[in-house]
Parts: C-alpha cells; structure tokens; sequence
C-alpha cells in the first residue's frame, strides 16, 4: 500500500466527485492520504475530510496565504493544535513555509508567519511539513534555530547540498509528479541517489500533474484539464522506483515506513 504524504483533498476542483477520487485511490492501492490545511478557514474542512474518510490531516497556514491571513490566525491555529491534541488523525503542523518564487509577496510576512508557526510546532510537539520553493537556504536557516520534531520537505526541488541539510535536521523529501518529466534532471537525480530512508511520495493533486497530465497553456485555455489526483500516485512512484533500479513493492513498502518515521502519529 502507498501513502500519499500531500494530497489537497479539500481543493475545489474536487468538489464534483471527491468520494470517487478517494475510491479511485485506495482501488489504486493508496491507503492513506495526508490532507495539510493551507488557511485558517479551512482547518475544519481538512479535519472533516480525514475523520470522513479515514485519512489524516494537518493544520498551518500556507505562504501564499499569508497575505490575506488575520493577524488573530496564529492563536486561532494555536487553539485548534491545543484543542485537537488528542486527534490521532492530527499529525503535523503544515502546509507552512515560504515562497521566493511567486512575485510580488511579502517576504517579511511569510518569514513572520514560518517563524510563529515552527514555535507553535515545538510547542505542540509535532512535526512540520514544509512548502519548499526557491527558499531552502531561508527554511534551513529558522530550523537550525527552532528544533522541530522533522517532518516533510514537500516537493522538494534544491540542490544536493540542501537536501542533506534538510536530512540532516531530521526531515525526510517529498517527490512526486515533477519527477516523471525527462527533463527534470536535478529532480530525478536527486530522486536516484538519496539515501532511500530520506524520500517519501506524494502528488499535491489536484497540482503538480505527472507528464502524462499535463496540458500546456494553450491545450488548458482550450478546456482541457490537468487535474492530478492520489489515485495517481503508484504509477508516479514506480516512474520513482525505476530511477532507483527497485522493485515498486519494496519502493511502497520503504516510502511507506518513511512516511511513518517523518508523521509517527499517521494511522494505520
């Protein structure tokens, strides 16, 4: 069986057939999906979906909402970690993290929101799932000041050097879909030669589509879709365990424990 460690289940693009997506998935062998909270608004939501569908959760508030986000949504979070404590299906403080690639953001606010978020993490004794993109050296540097409990570097995307850092605090790397593009060399690379415990899958559906998904701009202004999906996820990781040279067995079997080791709450 395969756990999906990032999975937006909430996302409206779901909201025509997300109870078949979730049967497409665990027909596909997927049995366990990680749905991070990226707002306030919809820790709830998150929540519900896990406890309806037997699938775990997380709660933080994502860098690209941060901008919209009240000032009074950090102890809101704080609240919910403090109230749900004793939710099994609760099992990290994400998706949380900064964005240096989407212009036009408030760099200070995301790094004020990360930092608050890593604390509250501590706090509550959780791990973290990170949103990595183009701000490793950012990420690294508040981890190294705030311990956390590990957890996921999602779609991780930075160099070697970074990646061992990332390890070397305790956190494990998430691929998925971007690493079935040929021509994502450093992705794939990476994919082949980290120490297998470090890697865990994931498809950050409805996003990040593997390339027999995808659709260019012009094919999607067209009204074709490019929806991703959890049911996705075993063809994506067996693209994985082939840059590997492994069995896909023995790749579900090891992504699985990894998924556990970085979120030791994650149901059965």
């Amino acid at each position: 069986m395969w756990t999906d460690t990032h999975c937006h289940l909430d996302a409206p693009e779901f909201d025509a057939d997300r109870d078949a997506v979730v049967a497409r998935a665990r027909a596909a062998g997927v049995g366990m999906q990680v749905l991070p909270a990226v707002e306030a608004a919809n820790f709830e939501t998150v929540r519900s979906l896990a406890h309806a569908h037997g699938l775990a959760y997380a709660l933080g508030i994502h860098p690209l909402y941060v901008h919209r986000a009240a000032e009074d949504d950090l102890d809101r979070l704080d609240a919910a970690l403090a109230a749900l404590r004793d939710d099994p299906r609760l099992v990290a403080v994400g998706e949380i993290g900064l964005d240096h690639f989407v212009p036009g953001l408030d760099r200070e606010r995301q790094e004020r929101f990360y930092v608050a978020q890593l604390r509250l993490a501590r706090r509550h004794g959780l791990p973290v799932i990170l949103h990595v993109r183009r701000s490793a050296d950012g990420l690294l540097k508040q981890l190294r000041r705030i311990e956390v409990g590990g957890g996921i570097a999602h779609a991780f995307n930075g160099s070697a050097q970074q990646a061992q850092a990332f390890i070397g605090l305790g956190l494990r790397l998430g691929f998925g879909g971007a690493a079935t593009f040929e021509r994502a060399l450093q992705i794939r690379e990476l994919a082949r030669t980290l120490p297998l415990p470090s890697i865990v899958v994931e498809t950050d559906a409805p996003d990040i589509p593997p390339h027999w998904l995808y659709r260019t701009a012009a094919e999607r202004a067209a009204g074709q879709a490019s929806r991703n999906e959890p049911a996705e996820l075993p063809r994506i990781a067996a693209v994985l365990a082939g840059l590997r040279g492994m069995a896909v067995d023995e790749f579900a079997a090891a992504t699985t424990a990894n998924a556990r080791a970085a979120l030791p709450r994650l149901p059965a």
